[in-house]
């Protein structure tokens, strides 16, 4: 599925992710996992349910990013998303994360995501503070 924005464009073959780019991303400037290697982000990005890219039409320059894991049948995990700084505040993080979510496969899946900001933003897709029948065993950093 390719989406034109203006300057912009979403696409969600992972053939065309910018693996160079996403790890300079994931392993710089993400808070959110820098303990991950490129080879365990190689192994994340190859076992993705859906990605969907972020690009400057002109360039073909990756500048945005999302990824889930699923079942494929009724749940999805949303990860790493990012838009590069340069191309914040146009509204691109609104329409990569409703092309993950509502624009595909998984509209009508129960997602879940953990984040430590950009809240209001979630919000707008109905994601929520999990109720009392919601358990989370939380992880550890690999060692080896």
């Amino acid at each position: 599925m390719r989406i034109v924005l203006g300057k912009y464009e979403m696409d969600d073959d992972p053939g065309r992710v910018d693996r160079n780019e996403l790890w300079q991303f994931l392993s710089e400037q993400a808070y959110w996992g820098r303990w991950r290697t490129r080879d365990l982000v190689e192994r994340q990005l190859e076992s993705a349910w859906r990605v969907v890219g972020m690009y400057e039409s002109a360039t073909g320059d990756m500048i945005g990013f999302a990824r889930a894991t699923s079942d494929g049948v009724g749940f999805a995990y949303l990860a790493d998303v990012y838009i590069v700084a340069d191309a914040r505040g146009q509204g691109l993080g609104t329409e990569l994360i409703r092309t993950m979510i509502d624009r595909g496969p998984g509209a009508s899946f129960r997602w879940a995501l953990h984040t430590s900001d950009a809240h209001s933003l979630y919000a707008r897709f109905g994601f929520a503070q999990p109720d009392r029948t919601y358990l989370e065993r939380p992880g550890t950093v690999p060692t080896g």
